[in-house]
């Protein structure tokens, strides 16, 4: 597996791969197709080589030992950097280092699964970046991404979204959902919007006034 890297830098979103769960190769290969750039974290280098994707930069805090040689002649040209930050977590300096580099855009994959501590500060950390990159994570049961402004897609009647505040959002409204919001409340923890759908063919419209929301399209293979 390979990532053809057929469109321009930054036309269309970064890919960042960390270390949870695997993927199936269908939704990696197709995030791959449409990456421009492509960044690896830590320890997941190792499984990217296995699966011979052709990768961009390499980020981690280095703390083991690494043949770094071995990996930049398995993957020239290759950009290591050093991340020694021990108050961000792998994911947080991967998306920093994207902003940095001016990118607009990032797509994540295996950042769910395996350490639930990981999985949750992965998720609810999309927030804290949502007006400075527009980060979308994937696994193989759910597409998430963090509120911003008023969100309009159309989706196919019964299709399964989820609303997670990550504390307290309030005046929150929908439309177009089976159980809509009219200026209501979510609290993490104590009432969320899981598991409601859309109603019917068509659009649906999420808008919340203060907090944090976010917003999951899920299914089950």
């Amino acid at each position: 597996m390979s990532s053809h890297h057929i469109v321009k830098e930054k036309q269309e979103p970064a890919l960042i791969i960390a270390n949870g769960e695997s993927c199936s190769e269908e939704l990696l290969g197709q995030l791959l197709e449409w990456s421009p750039y492509i960044v690896v974290l830590d320890h997941a280098i190792y499984r990217v080589l296995d699966l011979g994707i052709k990768i961009d930069a390499w980020l981690g805090d280095f703390d083991q030992h690494h043949d770094f040689e071995d990996v930049r002649s398995r993957q020239h040209p290759l950009e290591i950097i050093g991340t020694p930050d021990q108050e961000k977590t792998d994911l947080e300096k991967g998306i920093d280092f994207l902003i940095e580099r001016g990118f607009p855009a990032a797509n994540i994959v295996w950042a769910t699964g395996r350490r639930q501590d990981h999985a949750v500060t992965n998720v609810t950390n999309l927030v804290r970046y949502k007006d400075q990159i527009k980060l979308v994570m994937f696994d193989d049961y759910s597409k998430i991404f963090p509120l911003t402004g008023v969100f309009e897609k159309w989706y196919v009647s019964g299709t399964p979204i989820s609303l997670i505040p990550v504390g307290i959002v309030e005046g929150i409204e929908t439309s177009g959902l089976k159980y809509n919001l009219n200026k209501e409340t979510l609290t993490m923890g104590h009432r969320t919007g899981n598991s409601n759908e859309a109603e019917s063919d068509g659009m649906v419209r999420i808008s919340a006034q203060k907090g944090d929301l976010l917003i999951m399209e899920c299914w089950d293979l």
